[in-house]
C-alpha cells in the first residue's frame, strides 16, 4: 500500500520540463447540462488556446471510450487504449502526468484508465488553474512525439460491472460510494450507498485536501473500514474516479470503479433506487 497521493505539484512538474521521458497529457472534456440532459464536448479547442509546454491532447470521448460498453464513457478495451496512448508517444518507459482545465475529474478519469491498464501515472494537483496561479507559462505550440509501444495489462480488480453491483447491494463486505452532490444523491442512488461528493475532497483552488482531512471525511463514511471494499460510482464513471484517487492517496489499493455508474444502473427501470 502507498500513503503518497498520486499527485505532482506545479513546482515539481516545472522542474521536470525537458525530461525526454516526460509526457504531459491534457485530458479536458467539457460537460454541460440542460433540460435535455448531459452534453460533452471535446477539450481540443481550449487545449489549442493554451496548454502546458510539451503537452499533448488526448480526446477521451473519441479515443478512450467504448461505444459498445454498458454506458456512455465506458472505458476502451486494452488494445484500443494502448494504441491510442502509444500514438501520442506514451510508451512503457514514459513518465506520464495528466491534467485538465476544469474541475479535475477528467484528469482523474484518465489517471484511472491508466491504472486500469496496469500503469500508475500522476495527476497535476490543481490542474491548469494551479499552474497559472503559480505564474508558470502556457503555450499554443503543438508538440508531437514519435509513436511508442505501450503495454496494457488489464487490472480487473479496479473495475466492476452492473452485475457485480447488483450483487454488492446485499453484500456487507462491499461499500458503494456515490461521488455526486448531496442533492443529486438524494434524488436517487443505488440502495445501500453512502455519499462522498467529489467536490468535498478538494479545496477552493481545486487541490486535493490534506491526508488528515481526507481521512476524516472517509472515516465518517465508513470507507476506511478494512473489512469492506469501496466501490465508487457517479453518473457516468467520471467523478467516481476522483473519489478513487483520494482513497488511493490514503493507502486503499483495493478501490474499484463502477464504470457504467448510474447511466447503466438506471437503464433497467426494474432496478431499485434509494432516496433520502
Amino acid at each position: 500500500m502507498t500513503t503518497n497521493p498520486p499527485l505532482i505539484s506545479t513546482a515539481d512538474l516545472n522542474d521536470l520540463l525537458g525530461d525526454p521521458r516526460l509526457r504531459i497529457v491534457d485530458a479536458t472534456v467539457h460537460l454541460t447540462f440542460d433540460q435535455d440532459g448531459a452534453h460533452v464536448e471535446s477539450g481540443s479547442t481550449t487545449f489549442a488556446a493554451a496548454h502546458l509546454p510539451g503537452a499533448v491532447f488526448i480526446d477521451q470521448i473519441t479515443e478512450l471510450s467504448n461505444p459498445a460498453g454498458e454506458a456512455a464513457f465506458a472505458a476502451a478495451d486494452s488494445q484500443a487504449f494502448a494504441g491510442a496512448v502509444g500514438a501520442h508517444g506514451i510508451g512503457d518507459d514514459s513518465r506520464v502526468v495528466v491534467y485538465d482545465t476544469v474541475n479535475g475529474i477528467w484528469a482523474t478519469r484518465l489517471w484511472w484508465q491508466f491504472r486500469l491498464e496496469g500503469r500508475d501515472v500522476e495527476v497535476l494537483d490543481g490542474g491548469l488553474g494551479a499552474w497559472r496561479s503559480a505564474g508558470l507559462p502556457t503555450t499554443t505550440e503543438v508538440t508531437t512525439y514519435e509513436p511508442a509501444v505501450f503495454t496494457a495489462t488489464r487490472r480487473d480488480d479496479v473495475v466492476v460491472s452492473t452485475a457485480d453491483v447488483e450483487a454488492a447491494t446485499t453484500d456487507e463486505s462491499v461499500l458503494l460510494v456515490n461521488a455526486l452532490d448531496p442533492e443529486t444523491f438524494a434524488q436517487g442512488h443505488i440502495p445501500g450507498s453512502v455519499n462522498v461528493p467529489f467536490g468535498s475532497l478538494v479545496d477552493a483552488d481545486g487541490r486535493l485536501r490534506g491526508l488528515d482531512e481526507l481521512r476524516e471525511i472517509f472515516a465518517a463514511a465508513g470507507a476506511l473500514d478494512a473489512d469492506v471494499r469501496p466501490v465508487t460510482y457517479c453518473g457516468g464513471g467520471i467523478a467516481a474516479t476522483a473519489v478513487t484517487l483520494a482513497l488511493t492517496a490514503l493507502g486503499r489499493d483495493d478501490v474499484a470503479v463502477y464504470d457504467g455508474s448510474m447511466n447503466a444502473w438506471t437503464a433497467d427501470p426494474r432496478r431499485p433506487l434509494g432516496t433520502a
